[in-house]
């Protein structure tokens, strides 16, 4: 029940991204070479802050993995927050939005159809982490993940250690 009200959260938190995107800061951004490049390099070092984090993770205890069933033990309400400011602070999404509203969507596009993009893309944000929260719902999934969750993380740590070097080369056009 907690994963599901996350999941809305976390959805919900798109759309603090959509709005910023709608009211033109994005192309602000990416207008001033001097905010886009600090930006750029503030997220790239957070991406490989985070990727060297996970390729250093180890096998979960199962210490561990009692905790983190008891953390699923919250209100609804503080589930949703959770997921609201995981995601409206999150700075992989302030990157994408940003080069969505400015490179991939024409500048002429009306707002109410940028609108729809937005609403569209929250809905299925939130479809998604639905259901990987209804996936982690079951133990079977939950003791799979326990016992190989760590090669998992250390996968997607070198995806973001790639991706914060590839960020960090890229030059504003």
């Amino acid at each position: 029940r907690a994963g599901v009200f996350t999941a809305l959260g976390v959805g919900s938190g798109i759309l603090v991204h959509v709005t910023y995107s709608l009211l033109g800061i994005g192309l602000i951004v990416s207008q001033s070479i001097v905010l886009f490049n600090a930006l750029k390099w503030l997220a790239a070092a957070y991406l490989l802050y985070i990727g060297i984090k996970a390729l250093r993770a180890r096998p979960a205890d199962s210490a561990s993995a009692e905790l983190n069933l008891a953390a699923g033990e919250r209100s609804g309400r503080g589930a949703f927050v959770t997921g609201f400011i995981t995601n409206g602070l999150n700075p992989k999404a302030t990157l994408f939005f940003l080069s969505l509203f400015t490179v991939v969507i024409n500048p002429h596009t009306p707002v109410a159809v940028q609108a729809g993009y937005g609403l569209y893309l929250a809905l299925a944000t939130a479809f998604w982490f639905c259901l990987v929260a209804w996936l982690f719902s079951q133990q079977r999934v939950r003791a799979g993940f326990a016992r190989m969750g760590h090669w998992f993380d250390r996968l997607m740590g070198a995806v973001l250690v790639g991706i914060g070097v590839k960020l960090a080369l890229t030059e504003m056009r």
